[in-house]
């Protein structure tokens, strides 16, 4: 069988990590414990997740000509991921994204986004074969919304599924949302996106069947060890969560968006997709850093499964 192809385009930043007893207050300083540097940026994350899943994926971004960009196209590679469509800026440096995790694993996060800043439509449009020979497109918004706007159009009007993952939050415009295959925000975005409290499954279900009404084909909001609440033409259904013990949560949403990307193109209905996506989140905060913490195929099959839909 033939393995699915993703294209991602999005974010690429080195994560600057550092473990403490809780979240500094603003102007507050607090003494951390371990310190640590991974790959991330949520364009690279999703990319890194679907393609340790199986994922035949191709990586479209821009990295500073410097020693973090050197760093994160060898990781990508390490993965085999094809970087052929990376480019590397001789403006801006790579992204820098500072992180305090608290023992709890909840984090605080600031990005310095440089390079990332100046993806543009035509670096999307240098990937426009590539785009055409995907099962999926995956984008997020770490990068110029007007690009995120352009690839989902391309994508669209070549026939392939748009996949965005409407993070960090902020508003989205119908023309973009009519060209989204599958929608996946969190608690948070959903609000945002929709106008509406977001604060459990049944508010989340409300918030995804208005998202649909807004044009977009399939909603999947993520409420962390709550599970998730899809909406799709053919109804609505809930995933449960999965009990782990939370170490870091930072990338436990691209971990869930790359799975759900990967089960998705595969061919997996959406409902079994969520739940394949759901262990993926799962296994993913149980591990410190971004791209280090991200699940194989073989792991995410071997963990225990979330429970059966509810409805």
């Amino acid at each position: 069988m033939s393995r699915p192809r993703i294209v991602v385009i999005g974010s690429s930043n080195t994560d600057l990590v550092v473990r403490a007893r809780r979240i500094p207050a603003p102007g507050e300083t607090v003494l951390g414990g371990s310190y640590m540097t991974a790959a991330g940026g949520k364009g690279a994350n999703q990319a890194v997740a679907a393609a340790r899943l199986g994922a035949e994926v191709a990586f479209v971004g821009r990295v500073g000509r410097d020693t973090f960009g050197d760093a994160a196209l060898a990781a990508l590679r390490e993965e085999g991921i094809n970087t052929e469509l990376v480019a590397r800026d001789e403006s801006a440096p790579s992204g820098v994204a500072l992180i305090v995790v608290d023992e709890q694993g909840e984090n605080a996060i600031a990005v310095a986004p440089g390079a990332n800043d100046h993806l543009g439509e035509a670096d999307v449009d240098r990937a426009r074969v590539r785009i055409a020979a995907a099962d999926a497109v995956l984008l997020q918004l770490e990068t110029p919304i007007a690009t995120v706007a352009h690839a989902a159009q391309v994508a669209h009007e070549l026939g392939v599924r748009v996949m965005l993952n409407p993070a960090p939050a902020e508003p989205l415009g119908g023309d973009l949302l009519a060209h989204v295959t599958v929608l996946t925000p969190n608690e948070g975005e959903a609000r945002l996106l929709s106008g509406m409290r977001v604060d459990d499954a049944d508010s989340a279900e409300r918030a995804a069947r208005a998202l649909c009404g807004r044009g977009v084909a399939n909603v999947v909001v993520t409420m962390g060890a709550e599970g998730a609440v899809f909406m799709s033409e053919s109804g609505v259904g809930r995933v449960a969560g999965a009990s782990v013990r939370a170490v870091d949560t930072t990338a436990a949403g691209d971990a869930f968006t790359g799975a759900l990307s990967y089960a998705l193109a595969a061919g997996r209905p959406l409902s079994d997709a969520v739940r394949f996506a759901s262990t993926a989140g799962a296994l993913a905060v149980t591990r410190a850093g971004a791209q280090p913490s991200l699940p194989t195929r073989d792991e995410v099959e071997a963990f225990s499964p979330p429970g059966e839909p509810e409805r």
